[in-house]
C-alpha cells in the first residue's frame, strides 16, 4: 500500500469483526515498527499485545465497571486539558456528536456515557489490544516518540489491510489493565490500541479535519 494511501485510509475503527490477527502479521508490524523515530534511540515505549482469553477476561472486568458506573482508577495524566476553547472545543464536539450517532447513541441519551463507556471497554469488538507503556522516569519528548511509535504501528496496519483505534480510555482501568498483562509499578500506561478487521455491516465514519491554514504556517517557501 502506497505511503499516502495509508495515511488516508486510516481511521479509528470503532465496529471490529472477531476474524483474528494473525499473529505473523502482528509480528511483522511491530518489528518493522521498531525503525519509528526515537530521539536519542531510548525506544521508550513497552508494548503488551493482548489477545484471546486474556483480553476477554479483560474486556468482562472493564464492562462490569463502565456498566456500574464506576468512574475509573485515578487519572495519571490529564486525557485533555481542563480548560479547552475553540477552535479545539468546537472540534472536539463536533467530532464526538458524529462518533457516537454513527454508533446509535444520541447526544440527549439518559444512559450516553455508560453506554459508550461500555463499547470502548469491548474494544469495540476487536480481537487484539496493544498495550502501549512508558517508563515513568520518561518526559515529554519520549512520550512524543511513543506516539510517532503507534502511529507507524497504525499506518503499517493498514498497509496489511487491518484497521486500528488508538483508546486513551484504557487508562481509566489502568489497574484491571496491568493486572492483565503484569505491567510493573514504574511503567504507566499511554494507551491502548485495538486492533482488527472492520464491520462490514456498519456505517463507516470519517471525520472532518481543519483545512491546511488553519494548522500550518508557511516560513520562507
Amino acid at each position: 500500500m502506497d505511503v499516502y494511501e495509508a495515511v488516508d485510509s486510516r481511521r479509528a475503527v470503532r465496529a471490529f469483526s472477531d476474524e483474528p490477527v494473525p499473529k505473523e502479521v502482528l509480528e511483522r508490524v511491530l518489528t518493522a515498527a521498531t525503525r519509528a523515530p526515537s530521539s536519542g534511540n531510548l525506544q521508550p515505549w513497552r508494548l503488551y499485545v493482548v489477545a484471546g482469553e486474556p483480553l476477554a477476561e479483560l474486556k468482562r472486568r472493564a464492562t462490569a465497571r463502565a456498566l456500574a458506573g464506576d468512574p475509573g482508577d485515578e487519572r495519571e495524566y490529564p486525557m485533555y486539558p481542563a480548560e479547552l476553547t475553540s477552535p479545539y472545543l468546537d472540534r472536539f464536539a463536533a467530532a464526538a456528536d458524529q462518533r457516537y450517532k454513527a454508533l446509535g447513541i444520541e447526544r440527549d441519551a439518559p444512559d450516553r456515557p455508560r453506554r459508550i463507556a461500555a463499547l470502548n471497554s469491548a474494544a469495540f469488538g476487536a480481537p487484539v489490544v496493544l498495550f502501549c507503556y512508558l517508563d515513568r522516569a520518561m518526559g515529554p519528548g519520549q512520550w512524543a516518540d511513543a506516539g510517532m511509535y503507534l502511529q507507524t504501528v497504525m499506518l503499517l496496519l493498514r498497509a496489511e489491510g487491518v484497521h486500528s483505534c488508538p483508546q486513551v480510555m484504557w487508562t481509566m482501568y489502568r489497574e484491571t489493565v496491568s493486572r492483565t498483562v503484569g505491567a510493573h509499578d514504574g511503567l504507566v500506561l499511554l494507551c491502548g490500541v485495538a486492533v482488527g478487521f472492520e464491520r462490514e455491516d456498519v456505517p463507516r465514519l470519517r471525520t472532518g479535519r481543519a483545512d491546511l491554514a488553519e494548522t500550518v504556517s508557511f516560513v520562507g517557501v
